[in-house]
């Protein structure tokens, strides 16, 4: 129950993980009071009726653009008043070599992917440090460790955004804020989900 109480920002709700994280909060605590989701489509994030206690705004964002990111982190403190959590997962994944990848496959997959988490935690750090601290997960991958074939760019920006948490952990560490990463793989959608309560938890 240690997250009744908080509020989250989470990116990326229009699908895949990103749509089951809200929904896995809820149910560790069942009165968290809110959710909020950025995403590229416009659609509302759904609670089933056991997930009543729950409330959640939802917010069109491109998390590659720095204006549309402020905005949806402005909103949740404004509604809220307060930011406690951040989960970045919108999640773009063409694929290709390096040869086979155009110039602007690559540089919108950096934005997403990487550059997207970045501003996300530049707009969200201020709330969190304001509030006495907080959580960010960014949601990696395995082929941030491990390599895919004609998987070039997300390969590259899965890696780099591990990288960027342990920088922020380290530079967030004494504002009692928590940086991690969570590197999903094949079959192990239960165990993520598990590992994520337990990283907001602070376990």
């Amino acid at each position: 129950m240690k997250l009744a109480g908080r509020v989250a920002l989470i990116s990326g709700t229009g699908g895949g993980i990103g749509r089951a994280v809200p929904r896995a909060f809820v149910a560790e605590a069942p009165q968290w009071p809110a959710a909020t989701s950025t995403r590229l489509r416009r659609r509302r994030l759904r609670f089933s009726r056991q997930n009543a206690g729950a409330r959640a705004i939802a917010r069109t964002c491109d998390v590659a653009k720095e204006r549309d990111v402020k905005t949806a982190a402005d909103a949740v403190h404004q509604i809220f008043g307060r930011l406690d959590i951040l989960v970045t997962a919108a999640p773009h994944d063409p694929t290709g070599t390096v040869l086979q990848t155009s110039l602007a496959d690559w540089e919108r997959v950096l934005a997403v992917n990487l550059t997207g988490s970045f501003l996300l935690s530049r707009a969200a750090l201020p709330y969190m440090i304001e509030g006495g601290g907080g959580s960010i997960v960014f949601i990696a991958s395995r082929l941030g460790r491990v390599a895919s074939a004609g998987r070039a760019a997300y390969c590259a920006t899965k890696g780099a955004l591990i990288q960027l948490a342990k920088v922020m952990a380290i530079d967030h560490a004494k504002q009692n804020i928590r940086v991690n990463t969570l590197s999903p793989g094949r079959g192990g959608g239960t165990e993520n989900i598990a590992a994520l309560r337990q990283l907001e938890a602070g376990q």
